[in-house]
């Protein structure tokens, strides 16, 4: 029989194990912390079977998580993530909570909304909404109690709890929390763009009220384009096609949705014209059609950071002073609501540094 990736020791019944590394429970606390890479490690089937072994034991019940550095797992105090593994009669469930900042008295129209929104990750991770409940605490803010249910064969720990994550992102997000381009992605494809009116468009967002105009090689470069500047970026960002924006003193903002209507085969168009267009591929690049009512959608381009080791990303074809070039490159990168052209000292710079490497670090030497 294989060896177990989560285990612990009957007696003294303080050591746990994943996949190898030993992990301390608190009795007092009731407290069992794991780090976050050990997650990678071990499988949803053995920590279920471990929790309900220490169950008998009276052991914990549930599992914290800590992305803090190696060095600090054991201290008392740490910080630990929203995301929970827990024990719920007997099969392993992924937990977390949110805050909802002054909500609505009646709660009912909320747990539809939020369950609404929890759909498209709960297809994409598949993963069950078990429950959802919300605790008001005088009127101020409502705490909601999340959890989630998996079939577990085959799961490693990481994918569970990276569910959990995007799921708890995007309801910090619908309840008014920070939003980040993952946050933003999230809302868009759950049907509810509409939180991003009054965003500004910024370091990793950009709206665009129509597609682009794909007869065109104009539309094909400013495609590439938009796409590279995050490309080029350091924190990938998204573009939402079918929202329209409106300038303001601090810049352009998102005014309001702009749904267009829907196209067969739209998401395909935009990779291969992304694929001719920008080079080198774009490491998991995600294309998006969103129902946005009857007959109608919007699309989401959405561009994670990308490896440094692959940049600048070139576009096949220029738009210079308002004039197209498909037999020039272009390289732009994101910053604020624009772009900045990469220079040419950065791109010889960026080509000497590759040519030392394949020469094993060796510089030329440069004589005056």
């Amino acid at each position: 029989m294989a060896q177990r990736t989560v285990s612990f020791d009957d007696d003294p019944y303080r050591e746990w194990s994943f996949g190898g590394k030993a992990r301390s429970y608190d009795r007092h606390t009731d407290q069992l912390v794991v780090h976050r890479s050990d997650l990678d490690l071990c499988t949803a089937t053995d920590l279920q079977w471990a929790l309900r072994q220490a169950q008998e034991e009276g052991g914990p019940e549930r599992v914290n998580v800590a992305s803090v550095d190696e060095q600090y797992m054991g201290v008392e105090g740490i910080t630990v993530e929203p995301v929970e593994f827990q024990l719920d009669g007997g099969a392993l469930t992924v937990a977390f909570t949110f805050v909802d900042e002054f909500p609505e008295a009646e709660q009912d129209g909320d747990v539809g909304r939020f369950t609404e929104a929890l759909q498209p990750l709960l297809s994409k991770h598949r993963a069950t909404l078990l429950a959802i409940d919300g605790d008001d605490y005088s009127g101020a803010h409502r705490i909601w109690n999340v959890c989630l249910g998996f079939k577990l064969r085959g799961r490693k720990l990481a994918a569970m709890f990276q569910a959990g994550l995007d799921m708890c992102d995007l309801m910090d997000a619908l309840a008014g929390g920070e939003l980040t381009r993952e946050t933003a992605g999230h809302l868009v494809r759950a049907g509810h763009a509409d939180v991003l009116i009054g965003q500004p468009e910024g370091q990793w967002l950009e709206a665009k009220s129509q597609h682009y105009d794909f007869s065109t090689l104009r539309g094909e470069i400013s495609l590439a384009q938009a796409v590279s500047r995050f490309c080029n970026s350091e924190d990938g960002g998204i573009v939402v096609i079918g929202m329209s924006t409106k300038k303001t003193p601090a810049g352009e903002h998102i005014r309001q949705l702009n749904p267009m209507p829907a196209t067969a085969g739209i998401v395909l168009k935009y990779q291969r014209i992304l694929e001719n267009r920008l080079f080198p591929l774009v490491r998991d690049l995600q294309i998006d059609a969103v129902a946005a009512g009857p007959g109608s959608e919007i699309v989401l381009v959405d561009i994670p950071p990308q490896p440094e080791e692959l940049k600048p990303f070139l576009v096949s074809g220029a738009i210079v002073d308002g004039k197209v070039d498909g037999a020039f490159i272009s390289i732009v990168r994101r910053r604020g609501e624009g772009s900045v052209p990469t220079t040419a000292q950065e791109i010889h710079s960026t080509l000497v540094a590759g040519r030392a490497l394949l020469r094993g670090g060796h510089f030329p030497q440069v004589h005056p």
